[in-house]
């Protein structure tokens, strides 16, 4: 009863250059914690074989030093590992995978596909057929060949792939490196393990795409997991079984904020976030005076507790209360300063001076913050 872990797009080597310096390093080696915890799982659940469905590379300049840590991640699990290229490391006649061989940093266990072909596992009762790219973007079916590579009749046919197939996912994705949908049945496959789309997705019970292990992105499509594969017998249908590997969750939030109860059912999400969580927040709308800093405040506290937290305010306009203003106690040049901000604000609607004149009044009402609170002791 073979049983094997799949995986992709570990994209190991990407920068997160959008992120604060400590940031992006914790979202880096939370990478190559997610190959450890893979291991560990196909050592629990006594897996066969470990496949990686391309992409191992984030791409092909990555430094030695990645190469080495990638390997050595994979030492939990000391069964066979099959790695596949993919677009950002494809199997060029000079790449980051010729780089590991001569290093030696690739360990006897990681058979690397660089070639089209069947990678064989007699002893773990599978053949793997591999269709790797060795060009960054194709546009013919690289898994056309598997209807003519020969399996021992007592092993699974799985194949290994990475690009999109063809009338089954979202059209924005890349048209290039297409495969078939009929894949399985034209090669007889008992299962096409795939990567490229970075979620998990079936498009049938036999055509899987494992996803990332680690979430790298802003994109609600099931990020995070690896899959373990359970195929009794050849020709068997398989069991397919999702495992959680993510530590870190992305949240990407576009809000409109018009009355106070937005505000509040707002900083409330946020409050609930785990800690693990990178949070993207893009704001329009309206908001009071005390409004602001009551969302000044919660985001201070938030950038403390979680991962990282960014957030767009340009599209908020303060609306200043007839309360916020008597509780700024601006009397004389200040109240008139306060005013004309607050009719320039209006008057400029979305241009660049609205945001000056939003901002500046933010900020004059921060500095006279600690007046507000000398007055109500």
């Amino acid at each position: 009863m073979p049983k094997f872990l799949h995986t992709a797009d570990w994209q190991m080597g990407r920068t997160y250059s959008r992120f604060e310096a400590e940031d992006g390093a914790a979202l880096m080696e939370a990478r190559f914690e997610a190959i450890e915890r893979l291991a560990a799982l196909a050592t629990e659940h006594q897996c066969d074989a470990v496949l990686v469905a391309g992409d191992v590379f984030d791409a092909q300049t990555v430094s030695d030093r990645t190469i080495r840590r990638v390997f050595n991640a994979t030492r939990g699990f000391d069964g066979p590992w099959v790695m596949l290229p993919g677009n950002h490391d494809a199997a060029l006649a000079e790449s980051v995978w010729t780089r590991a061989e001569r290093l030696g940093a690739v360990p006897g266990n990681v058979h690397l596909a660089l070639e089209s072909g069947v990678t064989q596992l007699p002893e773990q009762g599978i053949a793997v057929l591999a269709a790797p790219l060795t060009q960054r973007h194709t546009y013919g079916d690289l898994t056309a060949p598997f209807v003519d590579m020969e399996t021992a009749p007592e092993l699974l046919r799985i194949g290994l792939a990475h690009g999109s197939v063809q009338g089954l996912l979202p059209e924005e994705i890349d048209s290039t490196n297409p495969i078939a949908p009929d894949c399985t049945e034209t090669a007889k496959l008992d299962y096409l393990a795939l990567g490229d789309w970075h979620g998990v997705k079936e498009i049938n019970e036999r055509i899987w795409y494992s996803g990332t292990p680690e979430p790298e992105r802003f994109r609600n499509n099931e990020a995070g997991y690896v899959l373990i594969v359970d195929i009794k017998a050849p020709g068997a249908v398989p069991t397919v079984t999702l495992h959680e590997t993510a530590r870190y969750q992305w949240h990407q939030w576009r809000e409109s904020l018009s009355i106070p109860s937005d505000l509040v059912q707002l900083l409330q999400r946020v409050g609930e976030l785990p800690e693990a969580s990178v949070l993207d927040l893009k704001l329009n709308g309206t908001l009071t005076l005390a409004g602001d800093q009551q969302l000044t405040e919660a985001l201070s506290i938030a950038e403390a507790r979680y991962r990282s937290v960014t957030c767009d305010r340009t599209g908020l306009q303060l609306e200043p209360t007839d309360d916020d203003i008597a509780a700024l106690h601006a009397d004389g040049y200040l109240g008139d300063v306060v005013q004309q901000l607050r009719e320039r604000q209006q008057a400029a609607d979305k241009s660049d001076d609205a945001e000056v004149s939003r901002d500046a009044l933010a900020i004059l009402a921060s500095l006279l913050q600690p007046k507000r609170e000398e007055v109500a002791r």
